[in-house]
């Protein structure tokens, strides 16, 4: 289980499993550094035929892909940060998912959809998912180039509102439960449509206030 820092909830209580029944790696925005991946291939190694599924689970409302939010509609924010390598370093990547999604949702809603009060919290929803998605599609690659078969990875999103997990996916407007990795790049673009046509960011893209 690759999670993230910010999250307060134990994913065991999540998925209903033990103490010591999950292989956890906390991360801040669940990023996929090489640290993180030497972990999740250690798990691979050493825990043989009992691990069948690594699980990318980022969290609504995370921190991390917040503040990158943040900084990408006001890059006078990222100032503060430029003397902080180890925290740039997390944000600059983030800021790669941002622009993505921002694109995604102008593409879909309108270049007016900047200005609409609920775009900004649409943004970081929309950030958190499209996150998820491609750091489970790296470890599923991985897996792949290391010949470890009757292992997947999958993704979602942990809805502290809700405590549903969301993850959307062509032809359903809810996308309740995890999703298996993307597998190539027509996939993504189908995810990114899935995303801002999702009930979730429309209802945010749309709210009042």
């Amino acid at each position: 289980m690759l999670g993230c820092s910010d999250a307060r909830v134990p994913v065991e209580l999540i998925f209903n499993e033990g103490p010591n029944d999950l292989f956890v790696v906390r991360v801040a925005g669940n990023g996929l550094g090489i640290e993180v991946l030497g972990s999740l291939k250690y798990a691979v190694e050493n825990l043989g035929g009992s691990l069948k599924l690594i699980v990318v689970l980022g969290h609504s409302g995370c921190g991390a892909l917040t503040t990158a939010v943040d900084v990408f509609l006001n890059p006078r924010d990222y100032l503060p940060l430029a003397t902080k390598r180890s925290l740039r370093s997390i944000l600059d990547g983030a800021l790669v998912v941002v622009q993505t999604s921002e694109r995604k949702l102008v593409a879909a809603f309108g270049s007016a959809v900047v200005h609409r009060p609920g775009y900004r919290k649409a943004l970081i929803e929309t950030s958190i998912v499209t996150n998820a998605a491609p750091a489970a599609y790296s470890i599923q690659e991985e897996l792949r180039t290391n010949a470890y078969t009757g292992i997947d990875a999958v993704y979602g999103v942990y809805l502290l509102e809700s405590r549903a997990i969301w993850a959307p996916r062509a032809g359903d407007a809810d996308g309740i439960g995890l999703a298996a990795a993307p597998r190539d790049l027509a996939a993504f673009v189908d995810l990114g449509d899935a995303i801002v046509q999702s009930r979730r960011i429309e209802s945010l893209v749309n709210a009042k206030e």
